[in-house]
Protein backbone atom coordinates (compact mmCIF):
# COMPACT_ATOMS: atom_id res chain seq x y z
CA UNK A 1 0.00 0.00 0.00
CA UNK A 2 1.22 3.39 -0.87
CA UNK A 3 2.02 5.65 1.97
CA UNK A 4 0.39 8.58 2.64
CA UNK A 5 3.30 10.61 3.23
CA UNK A 6 7.00 9.90 1.73
CA UNK A 7 10.16 12.12 2.53
CA UNK A 8 13.06 11.22 0.00
CA UNK A 9 16.13 12.36 0.80
CA UNK A 10 15.15 15.32 2.29
CA UNK A 11 17.37 18.35 3.15
CA UNK A 12 17.43 22.28 4.56
CA UNK A 13 19.23 24.97 5.58
CA UNK A 14 18.94 28.14 7.06
CA UNK A 15 20.32 31.37 5.37
CA UNK A 16 21.30 34.41 6.72
CA UNK A 17 24.26 36.99 6.73
CA UNK A 18 26.22 35.46 8.88
CA UNK A 19 26.04 32.16 6.39
CA UNK A 20 24.29 28.44 6.39
CA UNK A 21 22.81 26.68 9.26
CA UNK A 22 22.21 23.10 8.20
CA UNK A 23 19.04 22.09 9.75
CA UNK A 24 18.38 18.71 7.95
CA UNK A 25 20.50 16.32 5.77
CA UNK A 26 18.82 13.76 3.49
CA UNK A 27 15.89 13.05 5.68
CA UNK A 28 14.20 9.72 4.27
CA UNK A 29 10.86 8.37 6.01
CA UNK A 30 7.55 7.47 5.09
CA UNK A 31 4.11 7.52 7.10
CA UNK A 32 1.42 5.20 6.20
CA UNK A 33 -2.04 6.13 6.41
CA UNK A 34 -4.14 5.61 9.65
CA UNK A 35 -0.49 5.33 11.72
CA UNK A 36 0.67 7.62 14.24
CA UNK A 37 4.18 8.39 14.36
CA UNK A 38 6.43 10.25 16.80
CA UNK A 39 9.57 12.05 15.75
CA UNK A 40 12.48 12.43 18.61
CA UNK A 41 15.29 14.06 18.53
CA UNK A 42 17.56 16.25 20.24
CA UNK A 43 17.04 20.24 21.09
CA UNK A 44 17.48 22.27 18.40
CA UNK A 45 18.02 19.11 15.39
CA UNK A 46 15.79 20.77 13.31
CA UNK A 47 12.51 18.39 14.22
CA UNK A 48 9.57 21.50 13.88
CA UNK A 49 11.57 22.78 10.87
CA UNK A 50 10.37 18.70 9.66
CA UNK A 51 6.84 19.74 10.23
CA UNK A 52 7.02 23.03 8.33
CA UNK A 53 8.51 21.55 5.75
CA UNK A 54 5.69 19.31 5.14
CA UNK A 55 3.22 21.40 5.85
CA UNK A 56 4.21 23.29 2.70
CA UNK A 57 5.57 26.58 5.12
CA UNK A 58 9.14 25.64 3.68
CA UNK A 59 10.06 24.16 0.77
CA UNK A 60 12.95 21.87 0.41
CA UNK A 61 15.90 22.68 -0.83
CA UNK A 62 16.90 19.14 -1.74
CA UNK A 63 14.68 15.86 -1.89
CA UNK A 64 11.07 15.68 -2.34
CA UNK A 65 8.00 15.55 -0.24
CA UNK A 66 5.16 13.08 -1.50
CA UNK A 67 1.87 13.24 -0.10
CA UNK A 68 -0.72 11.16 -1.16
CA UNK A 69 1.66 10.78 -4.49
CA UNK A 70 1.91 14.80 -4.71
CA UNK A 71 4.51 16.94 -4.50
CA UNK A 72 4.52 19.37 -1.82
CA UNK A 73 4.65 21.90 -4.60
CA UNK A 74 1.61 20.80 -5.74
CA UNK A 75 -0.57 19.29 -2.79
CA UNK A 76 -0.36 22.70 -0.91
CA UNK A 77 -2.37 23.85 -3.94
CA UNK A 78 -4.68 21.57 -4.37
CA UNK A 79 -7.45 22.48 -1.68
CA UNK A 80 -9.15 19.22 -1.62
CA UNK A 81 -6.08 17.56 0.40
CA UNK A 82 -6.17 19.02 3.91
CA UNK A 83 -3.58 19.11 6.45
CA UNK A 84 -4.04 20.07 10.01
CA UNK A 85 -1.25 21.75 12.11
CA UNK A 86 -1.07 21.52 15.42
CA UNK A 87 1.04 23.84 17.18
CA UNK A 88 2.67 24.13 20.90
CA UNK A 89 0.12 26.84 22.41
CA UNK A 90 -3.70 26.73 21.91
CA UNK A 91 -3.27 30.16 20.24
CA UNK A 92 -6.82 30.66 21.68
CA UNK A 93 -8.38 34.18 21.16
CA UNK A 94 -9.95 35.77 24.84
CA UNK A 95 -11.97 38.10 22.90
CA UNK A 96 -13.66 35.02 21.35
CA UNK A 97 -15.72 32.17 22.84
CA UNK A 98 -14.64 28.80 22.76
CA UNK A 99 -17.29 27.84 19.69
CA UNK A 100 -16.53 31.24 18.08
CA UNK A 101 -12.33 30.37 18.19
CA UNK A 102 -13.21 27.03 16.63
CA UNK A 103 -15.22 28.24 13.60
CA UNK A 104 -12.15 30.97 12.91
CA UNK A 105 -10.70 28.78 10.34
CA UNK A 106 -13.75 28.39 8.51
CA UNK A 107 -14.32 31.77 8.47
CA UNK A 108 -11.28 32.57 6.84
CA UNK A 109 -11.38 30.18 3.94
CA UNK A 110 -15.31 31.03 3.20
CA UNK A 111 -16.41 27.39 4.34
CA UNK A 112 -18.85 28.32 7.27
CA UNK A 113 -21.44 26.26 5.87
CA UNK A 114 -24.51 24.46 7.97
CA UNK A 115 -22.19 21.06 7.31
CA UNK A 116 -19.00 22.09 8.96
CA UNK A 117 -20.81 24.11 11.84
CA UNK A 118 -22.58 20.70 12.87
CA UNK A 119 -19.58 19.03 12.66
CA UNK A 120 -18.16 21.32 15.19
CA UNK A 121 -20.45 21.05 16.92
CA UNK A 122 -20.26 17.30 17.35
CA UNK A 123 -16.80 16.85 18.08
CA UNK A 124 -17.68 19.90 20.79
CA UNK A 125 -20.19 17.18 22.48
CA UNK A 126 -17.94 14.05 21.67
CA UNK A 127 -15.47 15.63 23.23
CA UNK A 128 -16.91 16.93 26.14
CA UNK A 129 -16.88 20.12 25.71
CA UNK A 130 -20.46 21.44 24.18
CA UNK A 131 -21.65 23.21 27.65
CA UNK A 132 -18.54 25.25 27.21
CA UNK A 133 -18.55 26.34 24.12
CA UNK A 134 -20.15 29.95 24.84
CA UNK A 135 -17.45 30.36 27.58
CA UNK A 136 -13.89 32.34 26.88
CA UNK A 137 -10.59 30.60 27.12
CA UNK A 138 -9.34 32.01 30.01
CA UNK A 139 -12.50 29.64 32.04
CA UNK A 140 -11.15 26.16 30.44
CA UNK A 141 -8.42 24.09 31.99
CA UNK A 142 -5.20 23.57 30.19
CA UNK A 143 -6.24 20.21 29.05
CA UNK A 144 -9.68 21.10 28.05
CA UNK A 145 -7.63 24.31 25.81
CA UNK A 146 -5.78 21.24 24.03
CA UNK A 147 -9.07 19.32 23.00
CA UNK A 148 -10.44 23.21 21.75
CA UNK A 149 -7.13 23.25 19.99
CA UNK A 150 -7.98 19.65 18.66
CA UNK A 151 -11.17 20.40 17.16
CA UNK A 152 -10.25 23.53 15.64
CA UNK A 153 -7.37 21.49 13.72
CA UNK A 154 -10.04 18.85 13.26
CA UNK A 155 -12.65 21.53 11.94
CA UNK A 156 -11.11 21.20 8.20
CA UNK A 157 -11.60 17.22 7.91
CA UNK A 158 -7.41 16.81 7.27
CA UNK A 159 -6.44 13.56 6.31
CA UNK A 160 -3.34 13.93 8.35
CA UNK A 161 -2.47 16.21 11.47
CA UNK A 162 1.07 17.52 12.02
CA UNK A 163 1.57 17.70 15.95
CA UNK A 164 4.29 19.89 17.32
CA UNK A 165 4.18 19.20 20.84
CA UNK A 166 1.21 20.35 21.59
CA UNK A 167 1.46 19.35 25.25
CA UNK A 168 4.66 20.69 26.72
CA UNK A 169 2.33 23.39 28.13
CA UNK A 170 0.72 21.29 30.74
CA UNK A 171 2.21 20.17 33.66
CA UNK A 172 2.84 16.26 34.06
CA UNK A 173 0.07 14.93 35.49
CA UNK A 174 -2.43 17.00 32.54
CA UNK A 175 -0.15 16.04 30.30
CA UNK A 176 -0.29 12.69 30.70
CA UNK A 177 -3.36 12.06 30.42
CA UNK A 178 -4.38 14.69 28.18
CA UNK A 179 -1.81 13.36 25.43
CA UNK A 180 -2.94 9.97 25.70
CA UNK A 181 -6.81 11.02 25.80
CA UNK A 182 -6.11 13.32 22.17
CA UNK A 183 -4.22 10.18 20.58
CA UNK A 184 -6.81 8.04 21.23
CA UNK A 185 -9.60 10.47 19.83
CA UNK A 186 -7.16 10.87 16.77
CA UNK A 187 -6.76 6.74 16.37
CA UNK A 188 -11.14 6.22 16.68
CA UNK A 189 -11.51 8.97 14.55
CA UNK A 190 -8.99 7.36 11.41
CA UNK A 191 -6.53 9.87 10.94
CA UNK A 192 -3.04 10.17 10.10
CA UNK A 193 -0.99 11.63 13.05
CA UNK A 194 2.68 12.85 12.97
CA UNK A 195 3.67 13.97 16.36
CA UNK A 196 6.85 16.51 17.46
CA UNK A 197 8.07 16.09 21.15
CA UNK A 198 11.18 15.93 23.17
CA UNK A 199 9.70 13.39 25.58
CA UNK A 200 10.66 10.15 24.69
CA UNK A 201 8.21 8.51 27.14
CA UNK A 202 5.75 10.41 25.84
CA UNK A 203 6.57 9.23 22.22
CA UNK A 204 6.42 5.44 23.14
CA UNK A 205 3.62 5.80 24.86
CA UNK A 206 1.14 7.29 21.94
CA UNK A 207 3.01 6.10 18.93
CA UNK A 208 2.85 3.73 16.99
CA UNK A 209 6.04 3.75 15.72
CA UNK A 210 8.65 6.31 16.82
CA UNK A 211 11.54 7.92 14.69
CA UNK A 212 14.83 9.37 16.28
CA UNK A 213 16.45 11.95 14.73
CA UNK A 214 20.39 12.75 15.31
CA UNK A 215 21.51 16.15 16.34
CA UNK A 216 21.66 18.78 13.87
CA UNK A 217 21.69 18.37 10.54
CA UNK A 218 19.19 16.03 11.91
CA UNK A 219 18.96 12.60 9.70
CA UNK A 220 17.48 9.40 10.46
CA UNK A 221 19.38 7.41 13.30
CA UNK A 222 16.55 4.64 14.02
CA UNK A 223 12.98 3.93 13.49
CA UNK A 224 11.04 1.45 15.64
CA UNK A 225 7.92 0.30 16.01
CA UNK A 226 5.89 -0.10 19.01
CA UNK A 227 3.52 -2.72 20.41
CA UNK A 228 1.57 -3.14 23.44
CA UNK A 229 -0.77 -6.05 24.59
CA UNK A 230 -2.83 -3.78 26.14
CA UNK A 231 -4.91 -0.88 25.38
CA UNK A 232 -3.48 2.30 25.26
CA UNK A 233 -6.35 4.14 26.85
CA UNK A 234 -4.11 4.40 30.15
CA UNK A 235 -0.94 5.60 30.25
CA UNK A 236 -0.20 4.41 33.46
CA UNK A 237 -0.96 0.93 32.77
CA UNK A 238 1.30 1.30 29.40
CA UNK A 239 4.50 2.79 31.23
CA UNK A 240 4.05 0.14 33.84
CA UNK A 241 5.15 -2.75 30.94
CA UNK A 242 7.86 -4.46 30.26
CA UNK A 243 7.54 -4.08 26.89
CA UNK A 244 7.82 -0.01 27.70
CA UNK A 245 10.83 -0.53 29.49
CA UNK A 246 12.46 -2.35 26.89
CA UNK A 247 11.64 0.52 24.01
CA UNK A 248 12.99 2.95 26.26
CA UNK A 249 16.11 1.62 27.08
CA UNK A 250 16.62 0.48 23.63
CA UNK A 251 15.66 4.26 22.25
CA UNK A 252 17.35 5.99 24.91
CA UNK A 253 20.72 4.29 24.23
CA UNK A 254 20.28 5.13 20.44
CA UNK A 255 19.58 8.74 21.04
CA UNK A 256 22.11 9.32 23.62
CA UNK A 257 24.32 7.48 21.75
CA UNK A 258 24.98 4.80 24.63
CA UNK A 259 26.78 7.90 26.64
CA UNK A 260 24.51 7.57 29.43
CA UNK A 261 22.26 4.54 31.43
CA UNK A 262 19.11 4.08 32.61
Amino acid sequence: MQPILSLRDVSYSYHNLKGETPALSHINLQVSEGSFVAVVGPSGCGKSTLLSLISGLLPPEDGEILYRGLSSRDYCADSALKIGYMLQRDHLFEWRTVYQNLILGLELTHNLTKENTDYILKLLNDYGLYSFKDKKPSELSGGMRQRAALIRTMAIRPDLLLLDEPFSALDFQTRLFVSADIANIIRKTGKTALLITHDLSEAITLADRVIVLSKRPASVKREMSILYEISREDPLAIRSTAAYQEYFNQLWEVLTDGKTTV
